[in-house]
């Protein structure tokens, strides 16, 4: 990721379905575009609420978990000619994926994480992304698969 003139993805992980299909349109994307991808992964422990104050949370933990699931979902991806680099963040997902894009070319995130209501079509991550990234933002659905675009009905990204 050191030549600032190639094309550059950011992809959130997050070991949902929808980030593991979004991380296959990050990396196909830049391959078409001879560009890096840059995979983000955000940690935070869970919050304390009431009744769980005796309960002691090791944020070691939460960052170990992350890093490995990580690990885990890019050794999946069939990626060996696109430079991958790693970012793993203490914070909110959505916080992290916004300073990471703030230089990219394409923030790609998958429609729904781990977290929240199982029947909406977007995720709170997702949703406020599409609202405030300066770049453009592609949200993948689990079971779109980058490898059958048709190359001949790609349009450039403006």
């Amino acid at each position: 990721m050191d030549n600032d003139e190639s094309f550059q993805v950011v992809v959130g992980l997050d070991g949902s379905d929808g980030s593991r299909a979004a991380l296959g349109w990050a990396v196909s994307e830049a391959r078409l575009r001879g560009g890096t991808v840059r995979a983000v992964t955000a940690w935070q422990p869970p919050a304390v609420t009431a009744g769980m104050e005796g309960l002691i949370w090791d944020p070691a933990s939460f960052e170990a978990a992350a890093k490995n699931e990580q690990t885990r979902v890019l050794k999946r991806v069939p990626a060996e000619d696109v430079p991958i680099g790693k970012l793993l963040v203490q914070g909110s997902p959505a916080a992290a994926l916004l300073d990471a894009s703030r230089d990219a070319d394409l923030l790609v995130v998958g429609s729904r994480g781990l977290g929240g209501f199982s029947g909406l079509l977007l995720g709170s991550v997702s949703t406020h992304l599409i609202h405030h990234a300066v770049c453009p933002v592609l949200v993948v659905r689990p079971g779109e698969d980058p490898q059958r675009r048709d190359p001949q009905k790609l349009r450039p990204i403006s």
